[in-house]
């Protein structure tokens, strides 16, 4: 059996690209003639369509943890971090339209449960919750559920990025600080 690690991310690039292109009743046999492979070959890597869907979000998960699940910079304040954080998110959502695209459309036509949402996001989504949560502890983030203040900070910048991508010239600096500015000021604290 040809099971090179990097033919599963070619399939899984390429079921990316057919979910945003055709949604999610893009065939097995598309997959695999856009990645090149035998459609037989697919299922060396994954038993079924909705495994390799779950590998599609796995594989954005994963994106997401490395680049904004980092160790905190302990010479940051609660409050530096979670501007940071802001700041790396706009730059995720706004430096690849068709992830950010992808991550739309998964997102409201999910084909996981919760609980695989759970298992797949957990690292990702308990990071957020223990930044907002240590935010909180020092003063620096308004009251609220984490789960919920995290949510609804990456949903205002996909948002208001996915909007902006109408306009074809690229995000200016400008245009960055002002989202990653609104954002803030709708997680911080009244006391800062």
């Amino acid at each position: 059996m040809d099971v090179v690690p990097d033919k599963r991310e070619r399939i899984i690039a390429a079921a990316s690209r057919l979910i945003v292109r055709n949604g999610l009743q893009c065939s097995m046999a598309a997959i695999a003639e856009e990645a090149g492979v035998a459609t037989g070959s697919l299922y060396n890597y994954f038993e079924s369509k909705e495994a390799l869907v779950r590998g599609v979000y796995g594989r954005m998960a994963e994106q997401m943890t490395e680049r904004l699940s980092v160790p905190p910079d302990p010479a940051k304040t609660p409050a530096e971090r979670v501007r940071h954080y802001i700041a790396e998110y706009v730059d995720f959502i706004w430096i690849d339209p068709q992830r950010a695209r992808l991550f739309d459309y998964l997102e409201n036509n999910p084909l996981i449960t919760l609980a695989d949402a759970k298992d797949i996001f957990g690292a990702f989504v308990d990071y957020a919750i223990d930044m907002i949560s240590d935010g909180q502890a020092a003063g620096d983030i308004r009251a609220g559920s984490p789960t919920m203040l995290a949510s609804f900070m990456r949903g205002a910048i996909r948002n208001a990025l996915k909007r902006r991508r109408y306009n074809p010239a690229p995000l200016s600096d400008e245009e960055r600080t002002l989202v990653a500015d609104m954002c803030w000021k709708a997680m911080v604290s009244e006391r800062i």
